[in-house]
């Protein structure tokens, strides 16, 4: 029994009601996201994006690339990641990322981003859970084709 609703889930007829229910709401779902996505397209399409701007511009990012790869006369860094991120008030991981866009294209690209222990992370395997920018998560799309 459905104690919010006052179904009996017990009899046929409360089983078809309750399906019902759960039909509408799948609708519901599906329109709210169907208008989520069209919002979001016409936004785009007037040049609006998502999402937060970012920390440094591209005269910074040249600037804190400049100091990365700036050597002592050691031949060693002249500044470290953590110095070039106090410089510019933004965390390691942000320089790291520009760092990385810059020299190897890629999403790990040439500059290798320390992990929690200090070592390199490394590129994950594909994971069937993640949506791979479909913005759908699960194994397989939940659209009908």
């Amino acid at each position: 029994m459905v104690l919010d609703q006052g179904i009996d889930t017990s009899t046929p007829v409360g089983k078809m009601f309750f399906h019902i229910l759960g039909a509408i709401a799948e609708f519901e779902h599906a329109l709210m996201s169907e208008r989520t996505r069209d919002g979001l397209a016409a936004a785009r399409a007037r040049g609006r994006t998502g999402g937060q701007k970012p920390k440094l511009g591209p005269r910074q990012v040249r600037l804190a690339r400049q100091m990365y790869e700036e050597t002592g006369p050691d031949g060693k860094r002249a500044h470290t990641v953590a110095e070039i991120a106090a410089e510019f008030g933004v965390t390691r991981p942000t320089i790291y990322r520009h760092l990385s866009k810059g020299l190897g294209g890629g999403e790990l690209g040439a500059v290798p981003v320390p992990g929690p222990s200090g070592l390199s992370a490394a590129p994950l395997p594909s994971d069937p859970w993640t949506d791979g920018g479909t913005g759908v998560r699960g194994r397989e799309s939940r659209t009908a084709p």
